[in-house]
């Protein structure tokens, strides 16, 4: 009885495909940080933008300090109506 050899695979092995998805894998996971980097970066500059004199955060830091107790009081009415709309 002669003995065949087996034809060769078309389909690649498990290892291969591991490999292969290793690689998607590390793929889209760089350019998920890629696109967090940007992300932060983009809202840091937003914020050093607003925190400028006559900026909104800057506004709000100087009421803030000059009412503090008014200042949690609106916080907190404003929590309030958020949360009453979920």
């Amino acid at each position: 009885m002669p003995m065949e050899t087996p034809a060769p695979s078309l389909q690649p092995g498990m290892t291969e495909r591991a490999i292969d998805t290793a690689t998607d894998v590390s793929r889209t996971m760089t350019e998920l940080s890629d696109g967090l980097k940007a992300a932060v970066e983009q809202l840091s500059k937003a914020i050093a933008a607003s925190r400028r004199p006559g900026g909104a955060l800057a506004t709000v830091s100087a009421i803030t300090r000059e009412a503090p107790l008014a200042s949690v009081f609106i916080a907190f009415l404003l929590g309030v109506a958020v949360a009453r709309r979920r």
